[in-house]
């Protein structure tokens, strides 16, 4: 086993918890997560196709734009590249 230090676990303990708004519900967050990370985790839907069906973040870095929401009055912010923060605002409809 390596003992010098050169490879450690990083940090088990989760930051403070947020809460933030989607389409009007609160959902709990953890301070440095994304909002993507956050509506994933709690199964919110990100927007529905042209057909009804719904929409998730393809990538989780940016590319894709599946997960753009409008954010605290922005629209189309990729969400997975966006820290969570105490009341953030999140619209998810009529983004297509």
């Amino acid at each position: 086993m390596n003992q010098d230090n050169t490879w450690r676990r990083t940090v088990n303990e989760r930051a403070a918890a947020v809460t933030i708004t989607v389409d009007g519900r609160p959902l709990r967050a953890r301070t440095g997560e994304t909002v993507a990370t956050a509506m994933l985790a709690h199964g919110a839907a990100f927007d529905r196709d042209r057909t009804g069906a719904r929409r998730a973040p393809l990538c989780n870095m940016g590319t894709c734009f599946e997960c753009a929401a409008t954010v605290d009055g922005r629209p189309l912010t990729r969400t997975c590249l966006v820290p969570a923060r105490e009341d953030m605002a999140v619209q998810t409809q009529g983004r297509l």
